[in-house]
């Protein structure tokens, strides 16, 4: 049984694609624009062998509380 998911979101504040793959080995495509969350994501995909890809875009301009609650 395959353990993978896609999806894609739009709202009016976030534009966002991300898969998932839980039986992966760690691979790791992260652009949100927010740094610091782009690095957790990635550390925890890395550690625990999920292969990830998210592209985000958000009103990073004004905060990034809706992008990083959309992902």
């Amino acid at each position: 049984m395959a353990r993978k998911a896609s999806i894609k979101r739009k709202t009016a504040e976030t534009d966002i694609e991300l898969s998932v793959n839980l039986d992966g080995s760690g691979q790791v495509d992260v652009d949100t624009g927010v740094g610091f969350f782009d690095h957790m994501l990635t550390l925890l995909a890395r550690h625990s062998l999920i292969d990830i890809t998210i592209k985000a875009v958000g009103d990073i301009d004004v905060d990034y509380h809706h992008t990083v609650e959309d992902v």
